[in-house]
């Protein structure tokens, strides 16, 4: 079978295998690129036709009303994307681009049907299984999760000399995940993840076309753009956003209403545009050092994955920060992908590998964590509802936690058994999301105070049983659920009647 890993990106996605021998190898598309844009253009000649990747960048400045970007950033909410007559979801169109790149590994390596995709450290439960959603949209029999930081702190391990405390810093094109482990060769034990998803490089391409408006006023007295910057200067300040990687500053000729200008663009100006996403940075920085219980002293290794991690006050913040050089010893754009193809190798079937594969991966071994709290609603004694969290976030897993409340008042007759999730410790049941909403009955006639003794199990694979049993009776009400993704939700899909369904439409 193929061991499949897929970095399902906001700016670009790529997806890797484990070779014959047990290394994590990128699949090329049939453009012969390592990496896809994560752009579909939707055909308005060719109804029922969706490019995906390079070709539907290059649609990006004539139909702009026909592409779709970062869709990532919308994954588990009811956002739709209007393109001619056909309506998509976030899920749909994260479908197509998986199509995209399974279709085209296929050419190379024959039938995928199962495979690994990242996702941010932070992301959603909702968007968890959207993402999963999309997989099985696109074909796949069977889709595992895996965090993105989490994924490239396995290729450190299993490509690198890494040992000791180490922060994988994951700056991408949309998202940002931070991931603190102890690695010791190829063991990988996470201590904590935390990350903010709509946070990246596409929000300092925008930062900078703010200042390239702004030099060009001053030079001609026109307005460059109104509310939005559109594709065409989006794609010129990433170029001169790569070039200031290099150089202080930059010469460029911009076109606009009032005509060409040549402009002088500095570093120092692109720096003070994005010193607001910096801050957000620090921020998160220091609360999953917190969450860890360490300081910056106390990390080893600051290993660097994805691509806005190249520029240049990034790399110093980090430097500043924890004193030490960042480390960029794998590709930064497709580390992701690479440790999700380890990862398949770690969760399937031994039988499933073939000896040189077992061999190269037997000795990787990966430790992970809750990624959010998880609790029930409970009624305290003044009768106010909270959420009591059960498990805590960066448990290590498996882990099991039991708790014990007791029924409120006389003759009750049902009890909530709500399974609640949060990123941090939160007790206003409004500001929660819900696993689960179900109930137990109870026998009738009773007096207040029968116990009720709640137990959460979550296991390696990412699944949590939560067993809510009734003390007296011995009643029992059990409820499996999948905080990694999965589960029986449906997303809201709004569609005209005559747009055909996804699955029908041809991907190139």
């Amino acid at each position: 079978m193929n061991i499949v890993g897929i970095d399902l990106g906001t700016t670009f996605s790529g997806l890797a295998v484990l070779d014959e021998i047990g290394n994590p190898a990128i699949i090329p598309n049939s453009d012969g690129d390592r990496i896809t844009p994560s752009i579909i253009f939707v055909d308005p000649d060719e109804d029922g036709k969706a490019e995906v990747g390079v070709e539907a960048m290059r649609q990006m400045v004539l139909y702009p009303d026909r592409v779709i970007v970062e869709v990532k950033r919308e994954m588990g909410t009811e956002e739709v994307f209007k393109v001619g007559s056909h309506t998509f979801t976030p899920t749909e169109i994260s479908a197509l681009i998986l199509k995209k790149l399974i279709k085209d590994a296929e050419r190379i390596k024959g039938k995928i049907d199962e495979a690994v995709v990242t996702v941010p450290a932070n992301f959603l439960e909702t968007a968890r299984r959207a993402t999963k959603d999309a997989g099985e949209m696109a074909g796949l029999k069977k889709v595992t999760l895996i965090d993105e930081p989490v994924a490239a702190a396995l290729l450190y391990a299993k490509t690198q000399e890494v040992y000791g405390s180490a922060l994988v810093f994951d700056l991408g094109g949309g998202t940002f995940d931070v991931t603190i482990a102890n690695i010791e060769g190829t063991d990988v034990k996470v201590v904590s993840s935390l990350g903010d998803s709509r946070l990246g490089g596409k929000d300092f391409d925008r930062a900078l076309a703010g200042v390239i408006k702004d030099e060009y006023m001053e030079s001609c007295g026109e307005a460059l753009f109104d509310d939005e910057p559109g594709y065409e200067l989006l794609f010129q300040a990433e170029e001169i956003k790569k070039t200031l990687s290099r150089r202080d500053k930059h010469k460029a000729v911009v076109i606009g209403p009032a005509g060409p200008q040549q402009l002088e663009i500095t570093r120092s100006q692109f720096e003070n545009a994005i010193s607001s996403y910096l801050g957000k940075i620090e921020s998160v920085l220091g609360i999953v050092l917190d969450e860890a219980g360490v300081v910056a002293g106390d990390i080893d290794h600051v290993l660097l994955v994805g691509g806005s991690t190249r520029i240049p006050c990034v790399k110093a913040l980090l430097k500043e920060k924890f004193n030490k050089e960042p480390e960029e010893c794998v590709n930064a754009d497709e580390a992701v992908a690479l440790g999700a193809a380890i990862y398949h190798g770690l969760k399937v079937d031994p039988d499933r590998l073939n000896p040189l594969q077992r061999g190269a991966i037997e000795n990787v071994n990966l430790v992970n964590t809750a990624p959010a709290n998880y609790g029930t609603i409970a009624v305290d004694d003044s009768g106010t509802l909270f959420n009591s969290i059960i498990i805590y976030k960066n448990a290590v897993l498996p882990c099991s936690a039991t708790k014990d409340y007791r029924t409120m008042s006389h003759g009750q007759t049902a009890v909530d058994c709500s399974v609640t999730q949060c990123t941090f410790e939160e007790e206003n049941p409004e500001y929660l999301f819900k696993l689960s909403e179900e109930a137990m009955t109870l026998p009738p006639g009773r007096p207040p105070g029968q116990g009720i003794r709640v137990t959460f199990s979550y296991n390696e694979e990412g699944m949590m049983m939560c067993e809510f049993m009734d003390v007296t009776s011995r009643q029992v009400k059990s409820i499996e659920v999948d905080p990694g993704g999965g589960g029986d939700t449906n997303y809201r899909r709004t569609v005209d009647p005559d747009s055909p369904d996804v699955s029908d439409f041809l991907v190139d």
